[in-house]
C-alpha cells in the first residue's frame, strides 16, 4: 500500500531528526503527511486506485525525503508535480474532454505548415530549440497537423526512432515512460520479453532504461494534447542531465497544446483558415458525406463563403457546418436555401470546455470581452481597465506589466483564448489582441446566461434581457426607441458600437437614469456633443470617448469623483475645462491635440499611473509638485522643441521615481533639442522618441535600464547603430523613418541582448552590414518599406535563434530575397508580396 510506504518514509525521517543530512526536516514531514492525508481521504478502495499514479506519488514522496536542499526551484518542481498527480488520481476514469481533436480524414490547407515544421524545425540542424509546441485553440487542427508531420515520409526516413504519446488528464508519468520505451526500443525486445516487466519497474528504473535506448540516437517524440501546467522535465530529468542527447543527435520533441508553459517556448501558432481554404474544406466535407462531387455557381460559391465567415476559419466549425448542410441536402433542401443561415450551436458546445477550464477570475474576464465587436482589435490597456472598472482585479498592476510580469491578457494568450497582434515574440506584453469569432460568440452566449448581458440592435432583432446588468448597443443608420428609464437603473456597463444619431436626440435627463453605471464606452462612435448631465453618473469609473468629433468636454466631468479612466484621445482640438485637477480618483488619462485655457496642474492626482499625451506648454510641471505623483508609470509629452530647456524638464521628471515608460514628441517641422541629459532616468525601461533629431545621445547617456526603444521620424543623418548597439540591456528596437542615410553598420558583437529589430520606412537605405557574433539572441527581424534595400545581410542565415523574418518590399526585391536562400533556415518567413 502507498500509505504504508509513505508512512515508512515519515518514520525514517523522524528517526533521523538529529541527522543534518536532512535539512528543513519539519517541512518535509509536513509535505509527506499532506500526501498521507490525501490518500486517507480517497473514497475509492485500494484495489481500485490507479496503480501507475500511485507509483508516481510514491516516487515523489521518496524524492521529498531524499533531496539534499530545498530551493525555490525544488519547491516549484515538486509542489506542482505532487498537486498534478493528486488531481490525476482524483480524475481517474473520468471522461476526458480536454481538447481531444478528432483525427479527421478531411485535411485542407496544412501543406505550408507541414513543410515548415519538417524543413525548418525537425530536419534543420541549425534549429537550436529541440522542443516545439504546435499551439492553438480547440478545433484548429493541432493533432491533425502533428499526424501529417509524424507520418510524412521525410520524417520517417530521418529519425531512427519515433514515438507518439496521447496525453489524458489522468495519465501517469509511469504510463508515459512505458509508452516511450515500448515505441522507442524496437529491436531491443530481449530487454523485456513481456510488458509486465516494465510495469514492475519503478519510475527511476524506467527513466534509466529509456536513456539507455536513446543515447546516441536521433529520435522524434510527439506528445499530443499537453495539458495546462504539464511539464515533461520531471519525466526526462535524468536524460536532460546528460546535456547532449538532443544537440548532438538532432532529436526533437513536438507537443500539441492549447497552452504554452513559459515565455521562452518555441511555438508554431496554428492560424485560422482563410476564406478560400475554408471553402475547400467545406466542399471536401460535403462531398465525402454525400458521396458525390458537388458543383456550385459563382453566385452560390460567393454566398457559401459569406456564410462560412461565421466559422472564423476554424476547421472544427467548418466540418460541423459541412456535415449539417450535407445532411439537409440529402433530405431534399436546395443549396440556395441552405446557404441562407448557419447553425453553430454544436461547435460552440465543443468549445465550452475551453471556458469551463478557465480559473474563475479569468472566466469573468472572458465574459466581459463580449462587450467588444466581433473581430475587434482590442488594446491590452483598455481590456485591463474595463476589467478593473467592473471589479475584476487585473493579474498585475501597470508597473508590474512594464516590469515584464505579464497581465491577464498574457494568461489568455497562453491559453489560446486570444491571439496577440503586436508581433513581438517571447514577451509578456500583449499590447493588441483579437478573439476568434467562435470564441467571441461563446463569450456573448455565456455573458447573456451568467452576467445579464443585453444586446440591442437598430437594424436586426435585439436580445433584450429581463434585468440587464450590461448593455451593448449596435447602431446602424436606423434609429430605435431609447430604453425606458427603469430599464437603465441596474446597468453597470453601457457600450456603443457603430454610429449614427442614436444619442443626438436624447433628453438631458437620459444620463440621470443610469444610477449604477461604472463603464461608458463610446469609442469610434462619432459623438459630437456630450451633455452636461453626464456629470450625474457619479459611480462611473471608465469613460471612453476616443476617436470621436468632440470639440468640448463637459465641465460636469469634474463631478465624477470615482472616475479612474478618462480617454479623450484622437478628438482633434478638443477643449478641456479646468477640471482635471478635481478628479482625484483618476488613474489613466489619455488625450492628444487638446486645448487648455490654463496650464494643467495635476499635483492632486496622487493615483495617476498614465498621462498621455500632454503638450509641454499646457503643463505647469515646474510648480505642480511632481513628487506627489508617486504612482506615475507612463508619461507622454508633446511639443518638445528647440526652445525648451530639456535639462530642467528632465531634472523635474526625475522625481517620478516609478516612471518606466516615456514618450517624447517633437514639433512637425523643427527638431527636438539635444537629449544628452536623458540618462537621469536610471529606471526608465521604455522610450519613444518621435520627431526630428540632429543627433542621438551617446550610449553612456541613455538610461541604463532601457530595454525597449522606438525612434520614429527622427530623420537622423548619421547611422544610429554605432550608438544603439552598445546599449547592453536593449531587447527591442524599432526604427521608423529614423535614418536618411544609405548604409547601416552593426559592428562585431553589437546588440548583445537584442531580441526584436524592426526597420521601417528607411527610404534611402541600400545596405545593412552585420559583423561577426553580432545580434546573437535576435529572434525576430522585420524590414518594411525600404524600397532601395535589395539585399539582406548574409549573416542572418546562420543566426540560430532567429525564428521570424518579415519583409514588405517591392515585387522585384521580394523575388530576389527568396531566391537568395538566406531565409531557408528561418522557421517563420513572411515576405510580401
Amino acid at each position: 500500500m502507498a500509505e504504508a510506504a509513505i508512512l515508512g518514509i515519515i518514520q525514517h525521517l523522524e528517526s533521523s531528526y538529529a541527522n543534518t543530512y536532512y535539512n528543513n526536516l519539519e517541512f518535509r514531514i509536513k509535505k509527506l503527511r499532506g500526501m498521507l492525508d490525501f490518500l486517507s481521504d480517497l473514497k475509492m478502495e485500494e484495489e481500485r486506485r490507479p496503480k501507475y499514479l500511485m507509483a508516481d506519488l510514491l516516487e515523489l514522496a521518496q524524492e521529498v525525503a531524499d533531496s539534499r536542499y530545498i530551493t525555490d526551484y525544488w519547491f516549484d518542481t515538486y509542489h506542482i508535480e505532487i498537486e498534478l498527480t493528486k488531481m490525476r488520481i482524483i480524475n481517474f476514469g473520468a471522461d476526458d474532454k480536454n481538447d481531444r481533436e478528432e483525427d479527421e480524414e478531411v485535411v485542407v490547407g496544412l501543406e505550408k505548415d507541414v513543410r515548415k515544421l519538417i524543413d525548418k524545425v525537425l530536419l534543420n540542424d541549425l534549429c537550436s530549440d529541440h522542443t516545439w509546441i504546435i499551439k492553438g485553440m480547440a478545433g484548429i487542427g493541432k493533432t491533425t497537423l502533428a499526424r501529417q508531420v509524424y507520418n510524412h515520409k521525410d520524417v520517417v526516413g530521418w529519425f531512427e526512432h519515433r514515438a507518439w504519446v496521447s496525453i489524458t488528464s489522468d495519465k501517469s508519468n509511469k504510463e508515459i515512460l512505458v509508452d516511450l520505451i515500448q515505441q522507442m526500443a524496437v529491436g531491443s525486445e530481449e530487454l523485456f520479453e513481456r510488458d509486465y516487466l516494465l510495469e514492475e519497474k519503478d519510475n527511476r528504473s524506467l527513466r534509466k532504461l529509456l536513456l539507455q535506448h536513446l543515447e546516441g540516437k536521433r529520435y522524434l517524440m510527439v506528445f499530443d494534447n499537453m495539458l495546462r501546467g504539464m511539464n515533461l522535465g520531471y519525466i526526462f530529468r535524468d536524460i536532460d542531465e546528460t546535456g547532449k542527447y538532443h544537440e548532438d543527435c538532432g532529436s526533437r520533441e513536438l507537443w500539441t497544446s492549447r497552452f504554452s508553459t513559459s515565455i521562452g517556448d518555441s511555438i508554431h501558432n496554428m492560424k485560422p483558415l482563410d476564406v478560400d481554404t475554408s471553402w475547400q474544406l467545406f466542399l471536401k466535407t460535403i462531398d465525402k458525406f454525400t458521396s458525390i462531387e458537388n458543383k456550385f455557381s459563382k453566385d452560390l460559391e460567393r454566398k457559401g463563403k459569406e456564410m462560412l465567415k461565421k466559422c472564423g476559419g476554424l476547421p472544427l466549425a467548418i466540418i460541423d457546418v459541412g456535415r449539417q448542410k450535407a445532411k439537409e441536402r440529402l433530405s431534399g433542401i436546395e443549396w440556395e436555401e441552405l446557404f441562407d443561415s448557419i447553425d453553430l450551436s454544436e461547435s460552440l458546445k465543443k468549445l465550452e470546455p475551453m471556458y469551463d477550464e478557465l480559473d474563475e477570475d479569468f472566466k469573468a474576464c472572458f465574459l466581459h470581452m463580449s462587450f467588444f465587436k466581433e473581430n475587434a482589435i482590442m488594446r491590452e490597456e483598455k481590456l485591463e481597465q474595463i476589467w478593473a472598472a467592473s471589479g475584476l482585479y487585473p493579474l498585475t498592476t501597470l508597473e508590474e506589466r512594464y516590469n515584464g510580469r505579464g497581465g491577464t491578457c498574457y494568461v489568455l494568450l497562453k491559453e489560446s483564448i486570444i491571439e496577440g497582434l503586436n508581433g513581438t515574440p517571447r514577451q509578456r506584453e500583449v499590447k493588441r489582441c483579437r478573439m476568434n469569432p467562435l470564441l467571441h460568440m461563446l463569450s456573448v452566449k455565456k455573458a447573456e446566461e451568467e452576467i445579464g448581458l443585453e444586446i440591442l440592435n437598430s437594424n436586426r432583432n435585439s436580445k433584450p434581457s429581463q434585468n440587464p446588468r450590461h448593455r451593448v448597443v449596435h447602431c446602424g443608420r436606423e434609429k430605435f426607441n431609447h430604453s425606458k428609464n427603469h430599464e437603465n437603473k441596474q446597468l453597470i456597463s453601457l457600450i456603443f458600437h457603430g454610429g449614427g444619431g442614436y444619442l443626438e436626440d436624447v433628453s438631458p435627463s437620459y444620463w440621470e437614469s443610469f444610477e449604477l453605471l461604472k463603464i461608458l464606452d463610446l469609442e469610434d462612435f462619432g459623438v459630437k456633443i456630450m451633455s452636461e448631465s453626464i456629470g450625474t453618473l457619479t459611480k462611473l469609473r471608465y469613460l471612453g470617448l476616443r476617436n470621436n468629433y468632440l470639440t468640448r468636454i463637459p465641465r460636469s466631468l469634474g463631478d465624477l469623483e470615482n472616475l479612474e479612466v478618462l480617454d479623450i484621445d484622437l478628438n482633434f482640438m478638443v477643449e478641456v475645462p479646468d477640471i482635471i485637477g478635481e478628479m482625484g480618483s483618476l488613474r489613466n488619462l489619455y488625450m492628444s491635440d487638446v486645448i487648455f485655457r490654463h496650464p494643467l496642474k495635476i499635483d492632486t492626482l496622487e493615483n495617476l499611473e498614465t498621462l498621455t499625451n500632454i503638450s509641454i506648454y499646457d503643463w505647469a510641471y515646474e510648480v505642480s509638485g511632481l513628487e506627489t505623483l508617486n504612482r506615475l508609470v507612463k508619461l507622454g509629452i508633446e511639443d518638445i522643441d528647440e526652445n525648451l530647456d530639456v535639462g530642467k524638464l528632465f531634472a523635474s521628471l526625475a522625481k517620478l521615481w516609478r516612471l518606466r515608460r516615456l514618450i517624447l514628441r517633437g514639433p512637425r517641422f523643427t527638431s527636438m533639442p539635444c537629449l544628452d541629459e536623458i540618462g537621469v532616468f536610471f529606471l526608465l525601461e521604455r522610450l519613444r522618441l518621435d520627431g526630428r533629431l540632429d543627433r542621438l545621445p551617446s550610449a553612456s547617456n541613455f538610461p541604463r535600464s532601457l530595454h525597449h526603444l522606438i525612434l520614429a521620424n527622427t530623420c537622423l543623418e548619421d547611422d544610429p547603430m554605432p550608438i544603439l548597439e552598445k546599449l547592453r540591456v536593449l531587447r527591442r528596437l524599432k526604427l521608423q523613418n529614423a535614418f536618411t542615410g544609405r548604409e547601416m553598420v552593426i559592428q562585431d558583437k553589437g546588440f548583445s541582448s537584442l531580441r526584436f529589430l524592426s526597420i521601417n520606412e528607411l527610404w534611402n537605405l541600400r545596405n545593412i552590414k552585420v559583423g561577426r557574433r553580432a545580434l546573437p539572441f535576435l529572434v525576430q527581424l522585420e524590414i518594411n518599406n525600404c524600397p532601395r534595400l535589395e539585399t539582406i545581410p548574409e549573416e542572418i542565415g546562420s543566426m540560430k535563434d532567429l525564428e521570424e523574418f518579415k519583409m514588405v518590399t517591392t515585387k522585384h526585391i521580394a523575388t530576389k530575397i527568396r531566391a537568395s536562400g538566406l531565409t531557408s533556415n528561418i522557421v517563420e518567413v513572411d515576405i510580401v508580396p
